[in-house]
């Protein structure tokens, strides 16, 4: 059994759409959710799911021993799933080839520091970008730098708003995040 452990930081969209894509799986299972934000959705999401939920805070993460401790005992795979932290590297090593995130943009476009959520889709409007996606990558010791493993593509119109072009990108996450997911365990 492949256990699962989902970083997030947010309302747990993708999180809860992840631990439903496995919930009858005999071999995969999401087994814990991390979240550094005490009043993010994704614990009433993980409550309603009954699947443990646990806050962190920055300093116990910049000391990373601590959450990595915790991290080995009750995973052995790590899905960011609207993670806004950029990951420590004794992460990285203890996990090589074992997280993945994932990025509401077509990389290398749109990544780095300070690149998640309505940031990126305002960007794609202004530079009148007419398609958009989502990259599912490997995680490395930078944000959005690691090897991408899968992208998928919307088109972007000239009337598209940003909340628009979230919506096409948030369709993309949800149809593709979860079986990516199971393809790269199952490798």
């Amino acid at each position: 059994m492949t256990r699962i452990a989902i970083f997030a930081s947010g309302s747990g969209t993708n999180a809860e759409n992840i631990i439903n894509y496995f919930q009858s799986s005999d071999s995969i299972k999401v087994t814990i959710v991390y979240c550094n934000k005490k009043t993010a959705g994704v614990f009433d999401r993980c409550k309603r799911l009954e699947v443990p939920c646990i806050w962190f805070s920055k300093e116990a993460f910049r000391d990373s021993s601590r959450v990595l401790h915790h991290l080995q005992l009750h995973a052995d795979f790590i899905v960011l799933a609207g993670f806004l932290w950029k990951i420590p590297m004794d992460f990285v090593v203890a996990f090589p080839q074992k997280i993945v995130n994932i990025h509401p943009a077509l990389l290398p476009k749109y990544g780095g520091k300070g690149m998640y959520g309505m940031h990126i889709h305002r960007a794609v409007k202004e530079n009148k970008e007419t398609e958009t996606g989502i990259t599912i990558h490997f995680v490395n010791e930078n944000y959005d730098e690691g090897t991408i493993i899968f992208q998928a593509t919307t088109s972007v119109d000239s009337s598209d708003s940003p909340e628009d072009i979230a919506k096409k990108v948030h369709q993309l996450e949800y149809m593709h995040f979860p079986k990516v997911i199971r393809e790269v365990i199952e490798k």
